[in-house]
């Protein structure tokens, strides 16, 4: 597995007794310390439930121009649905992919703090109802998965157990359903630009035998190619935040397959309710003295509040939503 540049750890450790899960949280925690990305296995997930979610993605794509932009991310204040081929920016440059965005369901809210605006109902395909059951379903599966590894997580940290779920409130989550068109240019071309996520933790599900992502160790750009049935797992910038930098969220790019390939792949990301302030973990001081404090990146800040920083990245991703439903936020720290 050496070759595979990221650490693998089986989530089902956790389960064969005390000794199993404490090696387990110690490969945790060293993994997302000194790298911020991982294989993960063992999570039950089943191949019959990703070979659902990997057809209802090619049926979304599959659909004609007219109803995918039907649902078009344009018409939703709150950053949901389709996001058309060169849509999305990231460091202000075109992201070559498509994608449906989908968040919790929850009726909008008017007036409050301005995240509060990323709050609202989503936009589902007619064409394709079927969508809906399967992301829930996925949605479900996954959201145990993460709830586990924070635990272990805190656990790690020498903090409580319940240390994630007593500060989240509602958790906020994000699925995105991804897919990367191939491109004729010589040169790889940018699927995703070099980015750390803005939350606690991501879970990515890539379409087997498809590589392209790449992480940023040690000023260099290596491969995480797919492993059969496991997830990629990395943190974000909040859980950076709370550990005082101990644990590191780390920069990763996809790169665009050449044609006529493509490659689909579905990001869950599981984060804090968007009002929730994640306390900073006291470390054990064998911990503490390796922490490496919160990255210093004047064109990014990191906010303490999650919502902040939900509302930065997809203000930030999606201009033309943002002229068109916040343009009284656009501008005021938010440029990507």
């Amino acid at each position: 597995m050496a070759d595979l540049n990221l650490p693998v750890l089986d989530l089902s450790r956790l389960d064969e007794g005390p000794e199993a899960a404490a090696l387990f949280r110690d490969d945790l925690r060293a993994a997302t310390h000194n790298v911020g990305f991982f294989y993960l296995t063992g999570t039950g997930v089943t191949p019959e439930l990703s070979a659902r979610l990997h057809q209802a993605a090619l049926d979304f794509f599959a659909l004609s121009e007219e109803e995918k932009l039907s649902i078009e991310n344009v018409k939703s204040p709150h950053f949901r649905g389709y996001t058309r081929v060169g849509g999305e920016r990231t460091q202000g440059k075109v992201d070559w992919r498509e994608q449906i965005d989908i968040g919790p369901e929850r009726e909008a809210i008017e007036g409050g703090p301005a995240f509060n605006r990323l709050i609202g109902p989503n936009l589902w395909p007619a064409a394709q109802p079927e969508l809906r059951e399967v992301v829930a379903q996925w949605h479900a599966h996954l959201s145990g998965v993460a709830r586990k590894l924070l635990r272990a997580w805190a656990l790690s940290l020498g903090a409580d157990e319940s240390y994630f779920e007593s500060n989240f409130g509602e958790p906020s989550t994000l699925i995105k359903i991804v897919r990367y068109p191939g491109t004729d240019e010589p040169e790889p071309q940018q699927g995703v630009g070099a980015h750390r996520d803005s939350g606690v933790l991501t879970l990515l599900w890539v379409e087997p035998g498809k590589g392209g992502l790449q992480v940023e160790r040690d000023g260099e750009w290596v491969d995480a190619p797919p492993v059969d049935g496991a997830f990629v797992v990395n943190i974000g910038e909040l859980l950076e935040y709370a550990t005082g930098g101990y644990l590191k969220a780390t920069n990763h790019r996809v790169i665009s397959p050449t044609a006529p390939d493509e490659r689909i792949s579905v990001p869950f990301f599981f984060n804090p309710a968007l009002d929730a302030k994640l306390p900073l973990i006291e470390l054990p001081a064998e911990l503490a003295a390796e922490a490496r404090g919160v990255t210093d990146d004047p064109t990014n800040p990191i906010h303490s509040l999650y919502g902040e920083n939900a509302l930065k990245s997809r203000l930030r991703a999606h201009p033309d939503v943002a002229a068109i439903h916040h343009s009284d936020l656009v501008g005021a720290d938010q440029p990507r």
